[in-house]
């Protein structure tokens, strides 16, 4: 069994630790993708390109742009550097003189390319690129003049990366990329993707296979017959071998046993390498190694003190009790802001803690949160006004994880769950925590309900065969009842005033939740909505009307009572007692009723002061295709049902969440990029947006670093599905990473450092990205929708594709507009085009703009 757990550290941010400096004597740590020529070092270090002399003194920084360089390769020569770069949104290849200077850019097309080196003759750039091939686990191989023109295909070939022998003739590449190539670690992987080496000559397409094992090849060179290569076979780390391709003998040439060798180039008879973050130097021939230091003492514009805007790494928002303000989890922080009038407040201001789960009490005058302070969760009541030190409470062993769900109507009770799917609940007046109830077999969203009266907790459990069931737990008695008959995957529990509760179900749902496989999300989950009569001699909501004249209209769902203001200087109302509710559990099932809506993904039922029924429609996979850019928003429709006329009403698309105020009279909107409107609870639902521009705080970058890379290493620890984590000692883990974070310059090193680390498990799908990483504009090259070849100095359009005529969003540019296979490109927007130029240098920012191309015979 692998776990598959992605961890999105981006939303890890802040730690009470000393954050990790640096030491300005000690040697740089890493430190990667080592290139070397007969007098110098290359390397990337915080996203840069550096050069440095062979024994590692004097490094001097080639690049500075705040995108990522990667990838360099020395010319034959030593005289030049070629290297791919993330500028204007996309990876290309660039070449500058080791004297510096302003980068050359050689290639435009919008897909990844990739330096792998260079020809023989020091004239082209080797690099590989997806751009013809639709597997992203794959790349084939191309050259570039370092005078740009016209990029040539190697060979059809599918390549990851490669390298050209030193005649010129052959090359050794990796047909397909690793686990390990991606935001996953995979170390020591043994599986579907363990590429081996494979040599080739283009000419005559001979080739051969270096003798293999299941592990991972990579990272090709030649040495004279040797290619020099790194895998990992030898099940202890990575490390260098060699295979003679005369012999066809395969040595190990290199024994690291803490750290892989992730990368490594070679010249004459010495190989550099990465191990660690730090370089080493083999010399081949006298089979000796040593260290290559190298200290930088560079700024890091990522790692000074800063103000930082957290609006848009909002994790939860709820309005409180009558709406005029919003608490809201953003960026490890716990903010107030209002509605309309007053200032926000940021009740934590900590730049080393991270705090989540912000909730208000019923009253208004409080608010909850968690803290990680000390790696441990702690649950802490504010005052809503964020003047005092708050008051603590503690929620278990230190190794536990723990999220808040819900605050009883009385404000007397929170409850919380853990990693182990227990839900608790706290006594605010004694600060003792009992357990409610566990989960069962699956993880999935805690979706707990109250009652009006605080005596009923409703919440959702998973059996054995992944259903969900609704249960019924009764603070006076201390049990629990399930009300549902584990035969459908009933969810969403919420009690409507004090006679009904609300929920989901769905009756084929199983595919989907089992996840067996990708056809399964094909399966679109269709559920209905219920309510559960729950008093005996309650009447049906849906219960068919007479209209006779001694009938009385039906009563609202009545709701409790609108409670004090969430401001001090606004004068609170009295309370009216809510109604005691009273559960019959003889004959329960058979009190169950439909609702009149169709059958689709429902979720997040709520109900309003009036009472209808608000909910979200959830786009899903196989229910519909829609337009890349619908990803961009949220996936659900808002819908309201009225028990007045008995129909549900759409009222807004593209809503990622919503909530409601405490009277039920007020609704919190999420969007993504941390969008917020409020609108009244209504049909009419005139939403406005809520101004968060000022949500943001001064933060140590530091500081954060430590607690994400805490929080990290926490997270495996508390959510691994093997409790015992393999049988690795994770302490000892931390402590050899923990080193490493006083080199970390900028995020997406912190992600470095997390995914090697996170690695150590051996296991898949574990991810680490996002964070406050360098980003781009997207790149806004156009694409024609052809292949090309070069003759007689011209473009000619080797292969037209035709799109799908039965897809909507798979266009076709030169097909639609009748060209034809064989003639040649003349220009573009009147631009002579020639081999000399680079076609997609000309279709830069074309994309869904109209483009004149000339062609012809």
């Amino acid at each position: 069994m692998k776990l598959n757990f992605a961890l999105f550290a981006a939303l890890l941010l802040t730690s009470n630790f000393a954050a990790a400096q640096p030491r300005a004597d000690a040697p740089t740590l890493l430190i990667s993708q080592p290139a070397i020529s007969q007098n110098h070092l290359a390397f990337v270090y915080s996203g840069d390109i550096w050069l440095a002399d062979r024994n590692g003194n004097n490094p001097t920084r080639l690049t500075t742009h705040p995108a990522d360089e990667l990838a360099p390769a020395f010319s034959p020569d030593g005289t030049m550097i070629a290297f791919s770069a993330r500028y204007d949104g996309n990876t290309d290849v660039y070449v500058m003189p080791i004297s510096g200077g302003q980068p050359k850019r050689l290639t435009w097309h919008p897909g990844v390319d990739r330096v792998s080196g260079w020809s023989q003759d020091g004239k082209r750039v080797l690099f590989a690129s997806s751009r013809e091939i639709a597997n992203g686990r794959s790349n084939q191989l191309y050259e570039v003049g370092v005078d740009g023109g016209f990029e040539k295909k190697i060979m059809e070939a599918q390549a990851f990366e490669g390298r050209w022998s030193p005649d010129g003739k052959r090359i050794a590449y990796r047909p397909y990329r690793t686990a390990q190539d991606g935001n996953a670690g995979w170390r020591l992987h043994r599986g579907g993707s363990t590429p081996p080496i494979w040599i080739i000559d283009p000419a005559t397409n001979a080739w051969e296979k270096v003798p293999a094992a299941n592990a991972s090849d990579t990272n090709p060179l030649w040495l004279g017959n040797e290619v020099i290569f790194i895998s990992d076979r030898d099940n202890v780390a990575a490390n260098l071998f060699a295979y003679n391709t005369q012999t066809k003998a395969v040595r190990q040439l290199t024994r690291e046993t803490i750290w892989d060798v992730r990368s490594a180039a070679a010249t004459g008879d010495a190989i550099v390498y990465e191990v660690g973050g730090r370089l080493k130097e083999l010399t081949l021939n006298a089979n000796t190694s040593r260290d290559v230091p190298i200290t930088i003492i560079t700024q890091s514009p990522q790692a000074r003190p800063q103000y930082k805007d957290a609006a848009a790494s909002t994790t939860s928002a709820f309005l409180s009790s009558t709406g005029k303000r919003v608490v809201l989890t953003a960026r490890g922080d716990v903010f107030t802001i209002p509605i309309k009038d007053g200032s926000v407040r940021n009740l934590t201001q900590s730049s080393g803690v991270r705090e989540r789960d912000g909730m208000w009490s019923p009253d208004g005058k409080r608010v909850a949160y968690i803290s990680d302070a000390g790696r441990k969760h702690t649950l802490v009541l504010r005052d809503q006004v964020g003047l005092d030190a708050g008051k603590s409470y503690a929620l278990g062993a230190n190794a536990a994880y723990f999220n808040l769900l819900a605050w009883s109507p009385d404000g007397k009770t929170i409850i919380y769950g853990d990693t182990e799917l227990n839900i608790y609940a706290i006594s605010l007046d004694n600060g003792t925590s009992r357990l409610i109830d566990n989960r069962g077999l699956r993880r999935a969203a805690n979706s707990v309900s109250f009652s009006p009266d605080s005596r009923w907790l409703a919440y959702t459990v998973f059996g054995a065969n992944f259903f969900g069931h609704i249960r019924l737990h009764d603070f006076t008695s201390g049990k629990s009842m399930t009300v549902t008959d584990g035969l459908s995957q009933a969810d969403n529990a919420v009690f409507g005033g004090s006679d009904y509760l609300y929920f989901t179900a769905s009756i084929n749902s199983a595919p989907y939740a089992a996840g067996l496989d990708m056809s399964s999300q094909e399966r679109p989950i269709r559920a209905g909505i219920y309510a559960i009569v729950l008093a005996a001699d309650g009447k049906s909501p849906m219960a068919p009307r007479t209209a006779d004249e001694e009938d009385k209209p039906a009563p609202k769902t009545d709701t409790a009572a609108p409670t004090t203001p969430d401001d001090k200087e606004t004068k609170a109302t009295p309370a009216k007692p809510p109604k005691p509710v009273r559960i019959d559990f003889d004959g329960i099932q058979n009190r169950i009723v439909a609702l009149p809506v169709a059958e689709r993904n429902y979720s997040n039922l709520q109900i309003a002061a009036d009472g209808a029924l608000f909910y979200l429609d959830n786009r899903q996979p196989g229910a519909s295709n829609e337009p890349p850019e619908a990803e961009l928003s949220g996936n659900g429709e808002l819908n309201r049902f009225s028990f007045e006329d008995r129909k549900p009403k759409a009222l807004k698309p593209n809503v990622q969440s919503f909530s409601l105020s405490g009277d039920g009279k007020k609704m919190l909107l999420r969007y993504n990029l941390g969008k917020l409107e409020i609108a009244d609870a209504n049909e009419k639902l005139d939403a406005k947006t809520i101004e968060t521009s000022q949500v943001g705080m001064v933060v140590n970058p530091r500081e954060e670093w430590q607690q994400i890379f805490d929080e990290a290493w926490w997270m495996q620890k508390a959510f691994f599905y093997d409790a015992n984590l393999h049988g690795l000692n994770w302490d000892a883990i931390y402590k050899r990473y923990q080193p490493l974070l006083a080199q970390v310059q900028r995020r997406e090193d912190l992600n470095t450092v997390l995914r090697d680390m996170i690695a150590e498990l051996q296991v898949g799908h574990n991810n680490v990205g996002g964070g406050d990483v360098h980003r781009e504009r997207q790149a806004t090259v156009g694409l024609l929708g052809a292949d090309f070849v070069v003759e007689n100095n011209r473009y000619r359009i080797k292969t037209i594709y035709a799109g799908d005529r039965w897809n909507p969003f798979m266009r076709a540019p030169l097909a639609a507009a009748g060209g034809r296979e064989g003639d040649f490109i003349f220009a573009i927007n009147g631009v002579n085009l020639t081999a000399d130029t680079n076609l997609y240098a000309l279709l830069d920012n074309t994309v869904n703009k109209q483009v004149t191309v000339s062609v012809g015979s």
